[in-house]
């Protein structure tokens, strides 16, 4: 059972894990010094006490204590228990979901470990914003495919904004960070995969008409410039999810939930009922 500690003090070097939750760049170098990351919300802490992470602390206004009740017993990490006031003045900002947990990172599998399990996965690069991260792997999960591989420069899919709008998807969904992100097109194509990148160049073939077989890759780019040219050209197959009124483009999160639901359905098609 996890002690329950009150806190007057929101000074109190005990809560140093939460502190400034707002400073995006205070927060990266904090959560990567000390190797852990924090789960905000009911929910999520659920699913992140239940992931296999060790549990650090807790923080939480006392009417959070009966809802978590279980997940507290659980553990036997200390819960520190402020006012919702004292809350705010420690990470910044009102905390509506009224729960944070503080959890030990576990180590990355390495990219070929995550591939000799999946048949179809997606590949991000350079998606720096944390919404689009989490939102990426809530439709990657969601949509029956297998894992998620980043580029060495996409934000991280545990920092909190991203683990809240993945709905706790980055607990259960199997990713991989790439060092080497040029060494990618020879492993995808070692462990057999079919590379579709999603790219409005010239020549792109409309993603509705668009069949493969076998493994699938699904490449998409950061935010303003879509993929490296790299990717674009050396694809197996360029594919464009066809746009009405003028607009050429969707979101990047929004653009992989159409096209993961899209080669799925796709792939029912050709496979035909089980």
């Amino acid at each position: 059972m996890a002690e329950v500690v009150p806190v007057a003090d929101p000074t109190d070097p005990r809560l140093r894990d939460y502190v400034d939750l707002r400073d995006v760049q205070l927060r990266k170098l904090l959560e990567t010094e000390r190797g852990l990351f924090l789960a905000e919300g009911e929910k999520v802490v659920r699913r992140a006490v239940g992931s296999g992470h060790s549990v650090r602390s807790f923080l939480m206004a006392p009417r959070w204590l009966d809802a978590l009740h279980d997940v507290l017993s659980s553990t036997g990490a200390p819960c520190y228990v402020l006012s919702e006031a004292q809350i705010e003045k420690v990470t910044g900002f009102h905390v509506h979901r009224g729960a944070l947990a503080s959890l030990d990172r576990l180590p990355l599998p390495p990219a070929s470990a995550v591939l000799a399990g999946a048949d179809r996965i997606v590949v991000v690069e350079d998606v720096v914003d944390h919404t689009n991260v989490g939102a990426i792997f809530r439709s990657v999960a969601a949509l029956g495919f297998d894992a998620v591989l980043l580029s060495p420069r996409c934000a991280d899919p545990l920092y909190r904004r991203a683990i809240k709008v993945s709905m706790g998807a980055v607990f259960t969904l199997p990713y991989a960070r790439l060092t080497h992100w040029g060494d990618l097109p020879e492993l995808l194509a070692q462990h057999g995969f079919t590379t579709v990148a999603l790219s409005l160049a010239a020549g792109s073939t409309s993603l509705d008409g668009l069949t493969v077989g076998g493994k699938v890759a699904l490449l998409v780019g950061s935010e303003g410039d879509g993929l490296s040219p790299h990717w674009t050209h050396s694809a197996d197959h360029r594919a464009v999810i066809p746009m009405a009124a003028g607009i050429d483009s969707l979101n990047v999160a929004a653009a992989v939930a159409v096209a993961c639901w899209t080669l799925g359905r796709s792939r029912a098609r050709r496979d035909g009922p089980v």
